[in-house]
């Protein structure tokens, strides 16, 4: 007898801030434990408050869960894509090096696995997973 166990596919939409609520905590664990029991996480989406998961500008103290860092590992481990909207990124003074660029200011905060994208790629992440979550 074979059996088939069907494997999930899942887009996160993440609309809470890293510090405001237990969320954005909560899409991370839930993106861990997907990838970890062989699940696919297409990707991570951030949007609206949701950005500010984004910005390496945070200083997490020693005593405290860092986040940031956390996503980082996931995406680096897993090749998760973490993508970040960027106008509503950019309404939170989140922006990446090519949009400081674009926009004649020297300061950014969006470093890689991290990546600025539009809602098309929103689109894209819906069309090829299972399932979508909202955090």
């Amino acid at each position: 007898m074979v059996h088939c166990f069907s494997m999930s596919s899942f887009t996160l939409l993440v609309t809470s801030a890293p510090f405001s609520e237990q969320n954005a905590y909560s899409a991370y664990r839930f993106a861990l434990a997907a990838v970890e029991t062989k699940h696919t996480v297409e990707g991570v989406f951030f949007y609206q408050d949701g950005t500010l998961n984004g910005s390496s500008l945070q200083l997490i103290p020693s005593n405290e869960f860092d986040l940031y860092k956390a996503w980082k590992g996931l995406a680096d481990t897993y090749n998760v894509p973490l993508m970040v909207c960027v106008s509503a990124a950019s309404k939170r003074g989140i922006t990446s090096p090519e949009d400081a660029a674009e926009n004649d200011t020297e300061h950014y905060s969006l470093t890689p696995p991290f990546e600025s994208v539009g809602l098309g790629e929103l689109a894209v992440l819906l069309k090829n997973s299972d399932r979508l979550i909202q955090f």
